[in-house]
């Protein structure tokens, strides 16, 4: 894995604004924006604002925040209109599942049929 600290995360970035975004929901916690090459009609990136790696980093106690990431999506998902479609949640964690900024963070895709295994 590759160590980044908050100063110089690309996720942390993005979030205090030193980068721009498309925002698609912000609180005191949690922050959502556009992913730039996205992979699906509707793909979107949901991520704490508190940074650790990976969910091999999750602080103890990270629970709630987790889960309060996932009803999120699922909020969001509704309000882009793929509620009842369908949508899928990825988290990458480490290199070997594919994790390139290492902040964690979520993917939310859907708008199309979404195949099986994913590759």
């Amino acid at each position: 894995m590759t160590e980044q600290t908050a100063a110089d995360c690309l996720f942390c970035r993005l979030v205090r604004r030193e980068i721009p975004a498309k925002v698609v929901f912000e609180d005191e916690r949690l922050f959502a924006f556009e992913d730039v090459r996205p992979m699906a009609p509707v793909h979107f990136l949901l991520v704490p604002k508190a940074h650790f790696a990976s969910l091999n980093e999750a602080p103890e106690g990270a629970g709630a925040l987790l889960g309060e990431i996932l009803l999120r999506a699922r909020e969001i998902a509704r309000a882009k209109g793929i509620g009842e479609t369908g949508y899928r949640i990825v988290l990458n964690t480490a290199k070997d599942a594919g994790q390139t900024v290492f902040h964690i963070h979520f993917h939310v895709l859907g708008g199309r049929h979404l195949e099986w295994p994913p590759g």
